[in-house]
């Protein structure tokens, strides 16, 4: 699968690439998950964004890579980590999570990076170098764990 992979600060986003990257995660973590909360926190604006696009330009996966002090007083870390129905199981995921690494380390420095990953997830993500960090915690109405990546 050809994907187009663009990394960009907020505010280099065009309309229409914050407009799907909003609706993914609308789609995803609002709709399927059933799950209400307000997606749009006021940090986005102080992040740089992980796009993937396939050939037909639909949006299929999308991360947030943040700079420390802006969810975690010490970590930089990656969030809205989110992949389509329409690719799951095709190792899209795994590149997402891949690039976004490799892009905090190119925008921030190396160092240890967080995440808030759902329960379920965790052996994803262990599969990249993450640790559990915390005990099980509710966020939303779903379980939610820390986990960490050192360098």
């Amino acid at each position: 699968m050809a994907l187009t992979k663009i990394c960009k600060a907020f505010h280099e986003l065009t309309p229409n690439e914050l407009y799907d990257m909003l609706r993914l995660r609308s789609e995803v973590f609002v709709v399927e998950q059933t799950c209400v909360f307000l997606d749009m926190d006021d940090k986005d604006q102080l992040c740089h964004h992980v796009l993937f696009y396939n050939e037909e330009k639909v949006l299929i996966a999308t991360s947030r890579l943040v700079p420390a002090g802006v969810s975690y007083p010490d970590m930089m870390s990656i969030g809205r980590i989110v992949t389509s129905q329409l690719v799951r199981g095709t190792g899209v995921g795994k590149e997402l999570v891949e690039m976004s690494i490799e892009e905090c380390y190119r925008l921030f420095g190396k160092g240890p990076i967080r995440i808030g990953a759902q329960l379920y997830a965790r052996k994803f993500y262990e599969r990249f170098g993450f640790e559990q960090s915390s005990e099980v915690y509710d966020e939303d109405g779903i379980d939610h764990i820390k986990m960490v990546k050192q360098v």
